[in-house]
C-alpha cells in the first residue's frame, strides 16, 4: 500500500484539514509586483525594444545593411542577410504587407513562414514576427504605421536590475466614485514626442486622500479604465513624466470602486527610448504625494 503524507492534525481517526493561510494585503501587492516585473522582462517586452521606424507609404526595405530604408542596429548584423525583406505600407487601403527576401524564413506564433503575408496592426494583439534574436511588429498611430523592433538580447534587458517599489501602504488604496461624462467625450492626450491623440473619456474617478478630494479623468480601454497621472513625487522618487494605473472593469455610473495606487506603475518610456508614452492631462496632475506603487531610479 502506498503511504500518503498528511499535514493536518489527526482527530478521532480522521485528518483535520490544515486551515488555509490568509493572504495579507502586503503579500497580495508583492504578488502583483512580481507579475508586473515578469511581464516586463519577457521576450519582446519593453526592455527588448531596439528601434522605432515610421513607415513611408509604399515599399520600405529593412535589415542591418546600410542601403536599406530601415537600417537595423549594428548589434543585429549577421542575424539573417543584410536585407531581410520589404514592408509595404498602404495608407489608403489601411494595410501592411511583409515580403521576405528569397531564402529568408521568419517565425510567427511558433511556426516558420517564408514569402509574403499581411501584418496585423491591432493594438491589443501584436502581430510579432521574428528571426533568431530579433522580433518586430507594426503599430498604427494617427493614421500612420510604425515598425517596432525588439532585440531579445538587448543590453537593456540583460542589465535590468529590477523594479523598485514603495512598501505596500493601504493609505493609498482608496474608495473612488465613478462619475460619468456625457457620451462621446474625449481627452486630448499629448505624448512624449508631442503627438496628440483623442482618447475616449467615459468619466472620472473622485476620491479622498489625506483629507482632500481629488479627481482623475479616465480613458476607456477595452472593458476597463486607464489612468495617466502625475503627483508630487514625480521627478523625486517616481518617474517625472507620469505613472499609469489600471482598473480591470469599468464601474457602473456613480458606483464606488477601489483605486489602488500601490499598483501604479511606470510607463514604457521609463525603460525604453523607443516608445511614445502619453502624458497626463493637466487635470490629472495631483497636488499630493502618492508614496505608493512603482518608484524610479535613473539608469546609470
Amino acid at each position: 500500500m502506498e503511504r500518503e503524507e498528511h499535514s493536518g492534525e489527526v482527530k478521532g481517526g480522521a485528518v483535520a484539514p490544515k486551515p488555509a493561510e490568509k493572504t495579507s494585503y502586503a503579500d497580495e501587492i508583492r504578488k502583483w509586483q512580481a507579475i508586473r516585473e515578469e511581464k516586463l522582462r519577457a521576450d519582446n517586452g519593453w526592455l527588448t525594444l531596439a528601434g522605432r521606424y515610421p513607415l513611408k507609404d509604399g515599399a520600405n526595405t529593412f535589415g542591418a545593411g546600410k542601403d536599406n530604408d530601415i537600417v537595423f542596429p549594428a548589434a543585429l548584423e549577421g542575424t539573417g542577410p543584410a536585407r531581410l525583406g520589404t514592408v509595404r505600407a498602404d495608407l489608403e487601403a489601411k494595410k501592411v504587407t511583409l515580403k521576405l527576401a528569397d531564402g529568408v524564413s521568419m517565425v510567427s506564433g511558433g511556426k516558420p513562414f517564408q514569402g509574403e503575408r499581411s501584418l496585423g496592426t491591432v493594438t491589443d494583439k501584436r502581430d510579432w514576427v521574428g528571426l533568431e534574436r530579433l522580433s518586430m511588429h507594426v503599430i498604427e498611430r494617427n493614421g500612420k504605421y510604425v515598425l517596432r523592433l525588439a532585440d531579445n538580447e538587448s543590453p537593456v534587458r540583460k542589465n535590468f536590475a529590477g523594479c523598485v517599489w514603495y512598501a505596500p501602504d493601504e493609505t493609498y488604496k482608496v474608495e473612488a466614485k465613478f462619475v460619468p461624462y456625457p457620451e462621446g467625450k474625449t481627452l486630448s492626450i499629448v505624448n512624449v514626442i508631442d503627438e496628440v491623440s483623442k482618447q475616449p473619456c467615459p468619466g472620472y474617478a473622485e476620491f479622498k486622500l489625506k483629507g482632500q478630494v481629488y479627481k482623475l479623468d479616465a480613458i476607456q480601454e477595452g472593458e476597463g479604465l486607464f489612468f495617466v497621472f502625475r503627483d508630487d513625487t514625480a521627478g523625486d522618487t517616481t518617474y517625472k513624466p507620469a505613472r499609469f494605473l489600471d482598473v480591470a472593469t469599468r464601474p457602473q455610473d456613480n458606483e464606488t470602486f477601489t483605486l489602488d495606487f500601490n499598483k501604479a506603475y511606470n510607463p514604457p518610456c521609463a525603460f525604453s527610448e523607443f516608445t511614445t508614452c502619453p502624458l497626463p492631462p493637466k487635470q490629472n496632475v495631483l497636488n499630493v504625494r502618492i508614496e505608493g506603487g512603482e518608484k524610479y531610479l535613473k539608469p546609470r
